[in-house]
C-alpha cells in the first residue's frame, strides 16, 4: 500500500502531496522535512529506495522534481517505480511535456490525475488512454459548468 505521494523540487519546495494514511498536520510537516532532507542529499548514483521508519520510500528524479512514494516494507519497489513513471507519462500526455510550473498552476489537475491512477493507496487504473479519456470528460464538465451561468443569463434576457 502506498501511504503518501510527495513531489519536491531540487530546492526542497513542496509541489504536491497526497496522503493515504492518517497523519496529523504536525506529523505531515515533520515527514516532509525529514524526507526532503534525506532525498535531496543523496547522490545521483545511489539507489532510489530508502528505508525510513519501518517503511520504504521510493523516489525518482525527473528534471527538477523528485516524485516520492512511501510504501510498506514488503511491497515491491520496482512496481512503485513503474507507478511513478506511469503518473509522469500521464502528466506528460495531458500537459504536453509537463514542467514544474504546470504542477504549480494546475495542481488540481495533477491531483485529479493522481486520483484516477491511485485509489486508497493502491493502483486503480493502468491504462493511459482510459485516464486521458476520463480527464478529458472532466474538463468538458468544467467547461459546461462555466458556460451554464451564461446560458441561464441569456435565457433570462430573452424572457424579458
Amino acid at each position: 500500500m502506498i501511504h503518501f505521494v510527495i513531489l519536491i523540487n531540487r530546492q526542497g519546495k513542496l509541489r504536491l502531496t497526497k496522503w493515504y494514511s492518517t497523519y496529523s498536520q504536525k506529523e505531515r510537516s515533520k515527514v516532509i522535512r525529514e524526507l526532503s532532507g534525506i532525498i535531496l542529499t543523496r547522490g545521483p548514483k545511489l539507489c532510489n529506495f530508502v528505508e525510513w521508519r519501518g517503511l520504504k520510500v521510493v523516489y525518482k528524479r525527473y528534471a527538477g522534481l523528485f516524485f516520492c512514494m512511501c510504501i510498506d516494507q514488503d511491497d515491491n519497489e520496482l512496481e512503485t517505480l513503474v507507478i511513478i513513471h506511469h503518473y509522469l507519462e500521464v502528466l506528460n500526455r495531458y500537459f504536453y511535456t509537463v514542467c514544474e510550473l504546470d504542477l504549480i498552476y494546475n495542481f488540481h489537475k495533477a491531483h485529479y490525475i493522481l486520483d484516477e491512477i491511485l485509489l486508497a493507496g493502491e493502483l486503480q487504473e493502468s491504462s493511459r488512454r482510459t485516464i486521458a479519456r476520463l480527464v478529458a470528460a472532466q474538463d468538458s464538465l468544467v467547461e459546461t459548468a462555466k458556460e451554464q451561468p451564461r446560458l441561464l443569463g441569456d435565457m433570462v434576457t430573452q424572457a424579458f
